[in-house]
């Protein structure tokens, strides 16, 4: 059973992972998760990342460890994870491993009304989500390359391998709806659909 957490937002997971291997402020955590490429996975922006350390503060996952004055720099808080913070941690990554949960992306919305488009209509614009499928593979398996090349230990790309095994599964099912849009059987029960909806 999924619970309710008190932060939710994904990228409150990856703060408590790298505030876990050491204590560090706010514009240090964004560097890393750049430099590491999770914002390929997890969606946020500076503005964001302060939101939720903030959260993370007021939940009690994370606290203030000091405050370093620098005269080049702006005064900065470094923070890091309290004992809460870790036990919602791994409680949070076993259930995000262990339990299966429903994901509503657009593209299944998409899917699911896809019948009020033309079938010659659909067809070009899964072509061209099948282009830039291909591209979304291709940059993946240039990561997984240059990784590789720089020796990095494969738990670290798993998620670029599971990034990959969708994006290859998605370019075969929409290959495969095309030719079935292009099917002129599909193409009379359309015009029939169409006739008795006006």
């Amino acid at each position: 059973m999924v619970k309710r957490r008190k932060v939710s937002n994904p990228l409150a997971l990856a703060v408590l992972v790298y505030l876990m291997a050491e204590p560090m402020h706010t514009y240090e955590l964004g560097r890393r998760l750049q430099e590491h490429g999770k914002d390929r996975n997890i969606k946020y922006n500076r503005g964001s990342l302060y939101m939720v350390v903030e959260q993370l503060g007021r939940a009690g996952f994370v606290a203030e460890r000091e405050t370093v004055r620098d005269t080049q720099r702006p005064e900065r808080t470094i923070y890091g994870i309290t004992e809460a913070g870790r036990a919602e941690l791994y409680d949070w990554m076993h259930e995000l491993v262990a339990v299966p949960q429903e994901e509503y992306p657009h593209f299944g919305v998409a899917l699911s009304l896809l019948a009020v488009l033309a079938p010659a209509q659909a067809a070009e614009l899964l072509g061209r989500r099948l282009a830039a499928l291909r591209e979304q593979a291709e940059e993946a398996r240039g990561v997984l390359r240059q990784a590789v090349e720089d020796d990095v230990p494969w738990v670290f790309l798993v998620e670029e391998r599971y990034r990959l095994t969708l994006v290859d599964a998605e370019i075969r099912f929409v290959t495969d709806l095309v030719e079935s849009l292009r099917d002129p059987a599909y193409e009379r029960t359309w015009q029939r659909m169409k006739e008795n909806m006006t």
